[in-house]
């Protein structure tokens, strides 16, 4: 069901502001927006219901609701916590020996689990735990704290995490939807502690919002489970080492997550010791638990012979029939809109150069099927350093593999050999683009990106 207006992300973390437009289906977007400020924390993350239009928003120590037109409608406060980042587990679990202060609760991760009927609203206190809240008013159903799994990342900054929840595909009938059905895919950034946190993960939604099985991973035995952790290894050659998810989204059978990750290579090369970052495209089978379909593919765009490599902000698109049929799709494939800065150098506060790219999902996956295919034919290796500490062969494996492979206990994990290139649609080089969304009107694909100012413009993709 299409939104009556497009509500996408304005604002700066000091003015903590959201803008909307709205738009009818006969008319040309109004000239007048809504807008919803505050003053006193700043904003985070948004999330919009695919059928009410409603807008949920996460800040530091609060949680928002918003209806369509962005009049508050509830908020949560979410904080501050007694707190020391330290104390694992989590001081409200066993004492702890380090000071406890104040701490303000950073949302982190925002999203909305259909088939619940609630919130997943996740922050920065007592190791990364996460509220569930009552979509209709913002009720605490549960906050699980109690289990190792319940800690989703002891990292304090805003954007390091992303997440997917899948199972809730019924759009058209809420009715056959069973609240704990749903499960969540969750990438998110470590801060060095990898025997506490899995840089990647699967974990149930189950119905009992308290319960001991909330986040636990999906599928777990001896030898193989529903995670990915960064080896320990890794953090010792490079300690700065850690992965950043900026973006996560599905589309048809598959679960996407765009990240930031050190470059070790060239960090490696450097002899000033500067780091370098890499932009990277995640992909995995949404029905595989043991995570044996993981592909990665360095992503960026190059735009008047400059390289744009550290990712910004993506959203995933169904384009409208102008773009589609420019760009040789059907209308029901979806396309990806992404924003780099400039270089590879300076993730925490990146060049204002910026880009916004396009990308077609088609093209992602045709690369990473060749990819997969060479790599069953025999030839080169498997090619993720930072998660194998060597170089591995690939193996010669007689398989068919179609758009539906979902890989085998061999040639897993597989990382991209070259960079997957976008078409660049419009650069900024003063404000610094930040956040980007995409709406279709009519035939056209309208783009709307925010900037690091705090301004909103419009881009028509065509």
């Amino acid at each position: 069901m299409k939104l009556s207006w497009l509500s996408t992300i304005c604002f700066s973390f000091l003015w903590g502001t959201i803008v909307a437009f709205p738009a009818t289906p006969t008319g040309p977007p109004m000239e007048t927006g809504f807008t919803f400020r505050v003053k006193d924390t700043s904003l985070t993350h948004l999330t919009v219901h695919r059928r009410t239009g409603e807008v949920f928003v996460g800040a530091v120590n609060r949680v928002y609701k918003l209806s369509a037109n962005l009049t508050e409608l509830r908020s949560h406060q979410t904080g501050p916590m007694e707190d020391n980042a330290k104390c694992y587990p989590p001081p409200n679990v066993r004492a702890c020996v380090h000071k406890l202060e104040p701490s303000d609760n950073v949302n982190k991760l925002l999203l909305i689990d259909y088939a619940g009927n609630r919130l997943v609203a996740c922050g920065s206190i007592w190791q990364g735990v996460c509220q569930f809240l009552r979509l209709d008013d913002l009720f605490k159903l549960g906050e699980p704290h109690s289990r190792k799994e319940h800690y989703l990342s002891g990292a304090r900054e805003a954007d390091g995490m992303a997440g997917v929840v899948v199972g809730d595909d019924d759009r058209s009938d809420p009715k056959k939807k069973k609240k704990g059905d749903s499960r969540l895919f969750i990438g998110a950034a470590i801060d060095g502690k990898s025997e506490y946190f899995p840089t990647l993960s699967s974990r149930k939604l189950v119905e009992d919002e308290d319960s001991v099985s909330m986040f636990s991973l999906v599928y777990q035995d001896e030898f193989v489970s529903s995670q990915i952790k960064i080896p320990s290894d890794t953090l010792s050659l490079y300690p700065a080492f850690d992965i950043y998810y900026v973006y996560g989204f599905s589309s048809r059978s598959y679960i996407y997550f765009l990240t930031l990750q050190l470059d070790t290579q060239l960090t490696q090369m450097d002899a000033s010791g500067e780091k370098f970052f890499t932009s990277k495209i995640v992909r995995m089978c949404s029905n595989d638990t043991e995570f044996y379909s993981y592909v990665e593919f360095p992503l960026g765009c190059t735009k008047d012979g400059a390289e744009y490599r550290l990712v910004q902000a993506a959203y995933k698109h169904r384009p409208g029939k102008a773009l589609a049929q420019a760009l040789g799709l059907s209308e029901d494939e979806d396309v990806l809109f992404v924003v780099f800065s400039q270089g590879q150098k300076n993730r925490s506060n990146p060049p204002r150069e910026t880009v916004l790219c396009l990308f077609t999902l088609h093209q992602i996956n045709l690369a990473m099927r060749e990819r997969i295919k060479s790599c069953y034919r025999g030839e080169g290796k498997l090619s993720l350093p930072w998660l194998l500490n060597k170089e591995l062969p690939c193996i010669n494996t007689p398989k068919q593999i179609g758009d539906d492979f979902c890989g085998l206990v061999l040639n897993q994990p597989l990382g991209g050999l070259r960079v997957i290139e976008g078409t660049p649609l419009y650069d900024e080089r003063t404000d610094g683009m930040a956040a980007v969304a995409a709406y279709t009107y009519g035939d056209h694909s309208v783009v709307f990106v925010g900037t690091r100012t705090g301004h909103l413009k419009k881009v028509k993709a065509l």
